[in-house]
């Protein structure tokens, strides 16, 4: 790591040993497939940091700070490449054994959260929920029992619930074939219960309660609609700046890799207020 003035949203060497033999081992096998064998001139942990600086503050990548190293082409292949649900896979694994259980989780929770777009998303990967009345993407995330995101989809914000969560449950059965059991809300339908079943997920559909008016927690609900809240802490998932939605899906990935960092190290998260 390079000598600088450290940022709040800086690794400690307590996280970087948790996220450093993954990277390490991805810059040896790229390495390895170089004609020249020459040594990248980045440090890896000055970029991750780089990353987790505009993940944290929501600032265009071209507003970086001059004492961070070129991140460009590292990003691109740390999100290309697998290694970000990589980190994701293990650092969920290691907070779950610190919480007393499993690794591999059997139940799950499933929501999403239509957001707005900036002017850099392209309309085609754009779209309007008619039902939240917003213009933007939808972002999908199906999470544990204790709220640890276990996957993540990024779509157009008119792509329907059941869409979106078929979605999910794919992409958390082929991760985790341990699951057998999902908590959706109302906006689910038939669809992704019928899915559900034919991947051997009992999917059940969790109702308000009719007899209680304004807000109340929600059975299983409340879980996911928190880890929202968690990820939202982050200020460039505020609204959707990413130009791909595979870019989008890595912020998300990014927010909950410093989420879990800090979970396994009892490190706190801090918040804005009071830091002006």
């Amino acid at each position: 790591m390079s000598q600088r003035k450290p940022y709040p949203s800086d690794l400690s060497d307590a996280r970087w040993a948790l996220i450093e033999p993954t990277l390490t081992a991805w810059r040896k096998a790229r390495l390895d497939r170089r004609p020249t064998g020459q040594p990248a001139r980045v440090d890896l942990r000055d970029v991750f940091n780089a990353i987790l600086y505009v993940n944290r503050t929501g600032i265009p990548w071209k507003y970086l700070p001059h004492d961070f190293p070129n991140h460009g082409t590292v990003y691109a292949a740390w999100r290309d490449e697998g290694i970000l649900v990589q980190l994701n896979y293990d650092l969920t694994g290691l907070a779950r054994v610190k919480e007393g259980r499993k690794p591999e989780p059997t139940a799950s929770v499933i929501d999403t959260q239509s957001v707005k777009t900036s002017t850099n998303a392209p309309l085609t990967s754009q779209g309007t929920d008619a039902a939240k009345k917003i213009i933007g993407r939808k972002r999908g995330i199906l999470t544990d029992t204790i709220g640890l995101i276990l996957a993540v989809t990024v779509t157009a914000a008119s792509l329907s619930e059941n869409a979106v969560g078929i979605q999910l449950l794919n992409q958390a059965k082929k991760t985790y074939p341990t699951i057998s059991k999902s908590w959706v809300d109302t906006g689910f339908k038939n669809a992704v219960i019928e899915h559900g079943a034919k991947l051997g997920i009992d999917v059940e559909v969790v109702n308000r309660n009719p007899g209680v008016r304004g807000f109340h927690v929600v059975k299983r609900r409340w879980v996911v609609e928190r880890s929202i809240g968690w990820i939202m802490l982050h200020r460039r998932l505020a609204r959707d700046y990413e130009t791909l939605p595979t870019s989008s899906e890595a912020m998300i990935h990014i927010a909950s890799i410093d989420n879990l960092t800090k979970r396994i190290t009892d490190e706190t998260t801090p918040t804005w207020r009071g830091t002006y």
